[in-house]
């Protein structure tokens, strides 16, 4: 029995100066992170253990209101962008490919693609693998109901979820990012 005691207490020990040591190793890599990473990352968490969709967890989504046709959000979308002086480099209808190679109806489901060529230019300057995130695309898309809605990459992880980024580099993706927030939106209402 006093072996077992024994056994246990130093298992307890063992387990709590492990405990310590990983706990001081998050925390001493945790402090080059922003504050805010704490919180993206619950969100994500939170979204993701509520639906089991890692894509849910890391878009942003905006339904588009009932009264605005499909041309009004389009229109807007545009508009929006060439009004932040964000440049449209692709449309791709992708209802209309998937029309042709079925042979039948699709629901609808565009993707507008946007970038703003110096801003990518100094975050592939920071960091290649952003270039997995470029350029910035919203996709509007008709769910099984028929209700459309635009959705985006929630950019938060890639501004707040990890080692600090430079200044100005923050502040330059933190303005594209309230771009892609005011196209959705305002695209949504139809309001160019």
């Amino acid at each position: 029995m006093r072996l077992l005691i024994h056994f246990f207490t130093t298992l307890g020990v063992i387990a709590f100066l492990l405990l310590g040591v990983v706990g001081y190793q998050v925390q001493t890599q945790y402090q080059r992170f922003y504050p805010e990473a704490f919180g993206v990352y619950w969100r994500f968490a939170h979204v993701l253990l509520k639906t089991g969709s890692p894509a849910q967890a890391s878009a942003w989504k905006v339904k588009v209101e009932d009264d605005v046709s499909l041309e009004d959000v389009e229109e807007a979308i545009k508009a929006v962008a060439n009004e932040h002086n964000i440049k449209l480099v692709a449309e791709l209808p992708l209802y209309k490919q998937v029309e042709a190679m079925q042979g039948k109806p699709s629901r609808f489901v565009k993707i507008f693609m946007f970038c703003d060529a110096l801003t990518a230019a100094k975050i592939l300057s920071y960091d290649d693998a952003f270039s997995a995130n470029l350029p910035c695309g919203i996709t509007l898309i008709e769910d099984k109901v028929g209700q459309y809605w635009l959705y985006a990459m929630n950019m938060d992880m890639m501004i707040y979820g990890g080692a600090a980024l430079p200044e100005a580099l923050k502040v330059d993706v933190i303005k594209i990012k309230e771009m892609v927030l005011d196209i959705m939106r305002r695209g949504a209402a139809g309001d160019f």
